[in-house]
């Protein structure tokens, strides 16, 4: 799989722009921060930790000239995806993370919220 394989399926280029790409590091650190409080439930600190690993896969997809067509179903799974190509990630680390996102789609339709968070942290460790 290449980034131009995805052109016009999942993906679009774009022009990287540091502004941007600037933004969502600043607010993925905000949720890895709010991911931390322990006064939080469980659940709004995985809501949190997930939110900032979407960030920053799409803030270096940005940084790599492309970004998600939102409007086609299956772009966080494509985010989680490209981070092999956008930012060198194991595929093992990949794995994780899109376990990670098959279990927010569960719970955000089903309201099942099982060990998220111990799920989260050992995927950001």
């Amino acid at each position: 799989m290449s980034l131009e394989n995805l052109l016009g399926i999942s993906l679009e280029k774009v022009e990287p722009d540091s502004v941007s790409i600037g933004r969502l590091l600043a607010a993925a650190r905000r949720n890895i921060t709010d991911a931390k409080i322990r006064a939080v439930s469980s659940e709004n600190r995985f809501d949190a930790a997930y939110k900032a690993i979407m960030q920053l896969a799409s803030a270096s997809l940005q940084a790599n000239g492309y970004r998600t067509l939102t409007s086609k179903p299956g772009h966080h799974m494509t985010l989680i995806q490209t981070l092999c190509l956008t930012l060198g990630l194991e595929k093992q680390t990949v794995i994780i993370l899109d376990a990670l996102r098959k279990q927010r789609n569960v719970t955000d339709y089903s309201g099942d919220r099982k060990n998220q968070w111990g799920q989260t942290r050992m995927a950001l460790t």
